[in-house]
């Protein structure tokens, strides 16, 4: 069994804090992993705490009946009074998952029991809202709209994945029944065999990914009005990193990872930069305009057309254009539609791996 810290498990994409490489993105209500993140750095010890235990209660307070966690919601300051109706769990926004990693350092430091239980309701959250085709929907049980479909937006299902294989494979969840560690390491392997399968081909070459997939046949989907079926130059990095992570990778992994990566050289936009100019007349005080610059560093589209592979840009109206120009100011400055996310994997993480695995 492999043994490694949590943090040293995670691919870097995870590592850096709060997406570094994205681009005027809005700020989300909570980071990534909830408010859990900043405790999770905490030594083992400080775990048994009497602040730990303080923090712990909270967390509890807000599991729902489901077993799972809300998003956009503080889960680590004061206690849940309200109706536990109302907590409606979700692997979105970094939902979930943090708060079960918490408890589980608490259980380890404290063997309290209800920490365990509540962690295993937890899992089997997770465990049961896996589709049979290995992907996940945005929550449990899905709706009948577009968060039923696999939700790669926002990291959602790679942040599971990674923690489905530390459960399966890190000392720390050694508290964990074996058998489901097992069905985690199961779990871990649909979904990796889910993620090949949705991977886009165009002229049998495999590309990336849209930021959702039909939970049945695998193919791109849309969701809100804006995000139209596309490929993804934002969420496709997260995957091709996990992708990366893998320990002795198949043909198969490897051709998915080169595929990727090729695209994402094919796809990067040079000779302009995004800059922010005052404009009293708008809401934010400020426009988003795009700036001939020869040398800015190059940049991605958060969205490209499936067939000609352009950028677009989509208001409300689910109408594409050609350049953020063409949208309402709502949209053009309130959404991430440019960044430089696969940058440092062009960079760094790619030749690394190809070094790692003695590609040729």
């Amino acid at each position: 069994m492999v043994t490694r810290s949590v943090e040293n498990s995670l691919p870097s994409f995870l590592r850096a804090v709060g997406l570094a490489l994205a681009l005027l993105a809005p700020a989300p209500v909570m980071a990534a992993g909830g408010g859990t993140a900043p405790y999770l750095k905490k030594p083992d010890a400080w775990f048994a705490t009497a602040e730990a235990k303080q923090v712990a209660e909270v967390i509890l307070s807000y599991q729902s009946d489901l077993g799972g966690w809300p998003k956009n919601t503080d889960t680590v300051d004061a206690p849940y009074s309200g109706d536990r109706k109302e907590l409606h769990p979700t692997f979105d926004n970094g939902a979930t998952t943090g708060e079960l990693r918490f408890l589980a350092r608490c259980f380890d430091a404290t063997k309290d029991e209800r920490y365990r239980a509540a962690f295993q309701r937890g899992l089997g959250y997770i465990l049961k809202a896996q589709y049979p085709t290995g992907g996940w929907p945005q929550f449990y049980p899905p709706s009948t709209q577009y968060h039923r479909h696999i939700t790669f937006n926002d990291d959602a299902m790679v942040r599971l994945l990674v923690f489905l294989r530390e459960v399966a494979h890190t000392d720390a969840y050694k508290f964990v029944p074996e058998a489901d560690r097992k069905a985690a390491d199961k779990a871990f392997a649909d979904g990796i065999a889910c993620i090949l399968k949705c991977q886009i081909r165009v002229n049998g070459k495999p590309t990336v990914w849209c930021a959702q997939h039909d939970e049945i046949d695998y193919s791109p989907r849309p969701a809100r009005a804006f995000e139209l079926a596309s490929f993804s130059g934002s969420e496709s990095v997260a995957i091709t990193e996990l992708l990366m992570s893998l320990e002795h990778p198949s043909p198969e992994v490897i051709a998915a990872v080169e595929g990727a990566v090729a695209w994402f050289e094919s796809a990067k936009v040079t000779g302009i930069r995004l800059e922010k100019k005052p404009d009293a007349e708008g809401k934010k005080g400020v426009n988003l305009v795009v700036v001939p610059d020869p040398a800015a560093p190059p940049l991605w589209a958060r969205f490209y057309d499936l067939k000609t592979g352009k950028p677009f840009f989509c208001d409300r109206d689910g109408v594409p254009k050609a350049t953020i120009a063409e949208i309402g100011y709502e949209r053009r400055n309130g959404y991430s539609w440019y960044g430089t996310w696969p940058q440092g994997m062009i960079e760094k993480s790619y030749p690394e791996w190809r070094k790692r695995n003695r590609l040729k």
